[in-house]
């Protein structure tokens, strides 16, 4: 089964996160790669076509997980897992702290 995040910065719609049983992946969409002045998520994931893999959550997207009693209220009232850390960054990340959000695709797959 494989998790999937649209992925925005400020109010454009950037991409997708996802996550599967290979890893994670993020491909940003073409339209957001065309337009007139495309921001990178983050330095450590360029503006390109293919799609970047890893074996871990990027980073840039752990960094965008809440910590401390935020993470602890976060877990309680919605009965997460702090080890499923996409599982997290679908459920809080919604409108988090600076220009990128993610909003799951599917709600009830978290």
């Amino acid at each position: 089964m494989s998790r999937i995040g649209k992925v925005f910065y400020q109010t454009d719609y950037a991409g997708i996160i996802s996550e599967d049983e290979d890893g994670y992946h993020i491909q940003y969409d073409a339209q957001y790669l065309n337009m007139t002045n495309p921001q990178a998520i983050s330095l450590t994931i360029p503006l390109q076509n293919e799609p970047l893999h890893s074996n871990i959550l990027f980073p840039f997207f752990d960094g965008l997980i809440p910590e401390g009693w935020l993470m602890d209220i976060a877990i309680q009232n919605w009965k997460l897992n702090p080890r499923d850390r996409m599982g997290l960054l679908l459920a809080v990340c919604k409108d988090c702290i600076g220009a990128v959000s993610i909003i799951a695709e599917n709600p009830t797959s978290i």
